[in-house]
């Protein structure tokens, strides 16, 4: 019976010894947040990359329309071309519903209806707060 229990205290010591070097090296390498936010958005897999991805894809966008450059671009095209191979069938859908999203708020606005866009950006109701508003990540 003793030697069962000192087995036992011997099997408990060397498990909990492991575990405290293993928490050790969890805590001396653990990626930053910048660290987790790169790998975030250079996950083709991963859904919040792609919604970053056309995040900012219409922000490019809008700023080649206020920069007057070239509407369909070969820049802009390639972008999107990118984020469809990436995501699919997935990322039209998503834009289509962001694209939907936009034209709620932009026709409540003109109806003098009031919405949750509007009371948040009260004042500065730009088409890029606007998007980083109906985009939320």
């Amino acid at each position: 019976m003793v030697e069962f229990i000192l087995l036992f205290l011997f099997f408990w010591w060397l498990f909990s010894r492991n575990e405290k070097r293993r928490e050790k090296r969890r805590k001396l390498f653990k990626p930053s947040l910048d660290q987790e936010l790169k790998e975030l958005i250079q996950a083709e897999d991963n859904s919040t990359g792609i919604a970053l991805s056309v995040k900012q894809y219409l922000l490019d966008v809008l700023d080649d329309d206020n920069n007057d450059r070239e509407k369909y671009s070969d820049e802009r095209l390639s972008q999107g071309q990118l984020i469809l191979d990436k995501a699919g069938a997935s990322a039209l859908y998503f834009m289509a519903d962001i694209a939907t999203q936009l034209s709620i708020v932009a026709s409540a606005q003109i109806n003098g209806i009031p919405n949750n866009v509007e009371a948040d950006l009260r004042g500065s109701a730009t088409p890029a707060n606007i998007i980083n508003k109906v985009i939320k990540i």
